[in-house]
């Protein structure tokens, strides 16, 4: 055999197994996202229905925004569809928006901003994994605007004897 059959048979074949561990890497990675998003209960708010269903959703429907207000001091707060407002961030956009987040009640965009960057490189490869579906969620309304669908409602002080 000549030099350059050996020389491209073994590039080639190293080319193979560089793609398909690149591949089990992707896998991995979204399979990383998949459980941060579980543990850090993101399915809880932005899924419809999850909470009510013990988490028994299609993971088609996860992460698509919901219609369920959460009305407070603050208005009322519908949980964004992460799937449409994911999908055109590149990973250095995601990571800043992230870290740089600041949301309404109830969301807890504290954790979120404390997430390692494996993490957020995990949570975004399982986001864009699932792809863009369904529609917005409702834009968020002020204080004394009624809300015209179901909503989940806070009290406006903390119940006598709460430690604050």
């Amino acid at each position: 055999m000549n030099k350059f059959v050996i020389t491209f048979t073994v590039l080639l074949g190293a080319s193979v197994a560089a793609a398909a561990l690149a591949a089990a890497s992707r896998s991995e990675l979204v399979q990383r996202g998949r459980y941060v998003a579980m543990i850090g209960g993101c399915n809880d708010c932005h899924t419809p229905g999850f909470t009510q269903n013990a988490g028994n959703v299609p993971e088609s429907q996860w992460l698509t925004g919901d219609r369920l207000g959460w009305t407070g001091p603050w208005g009322t707060t519908y949980a964004p569809n992460l799937r449409l407002r994911i999908a055109a961030m590149d990973f250095a956009s995601f990571k800043a928006y992230a870290h740089a987040l600041r949301a309404r009640p109830p969301m807890p965009y504290w954790a979120v901003n404390a997430m390692s960057d494996a993490d957020l490189e995990a949570l975004h490869a399982f986001v864009q994994s699932l792809g863009p579906a369904g529609q917005h969620a409702p834009t968020a309304l002020p204080p004394g605007v009624e809300a015209q669908g179901p909503v989940v409602r806070f009290p406006s002080e903390p119940p006598q004897g709460t430690i604050r």
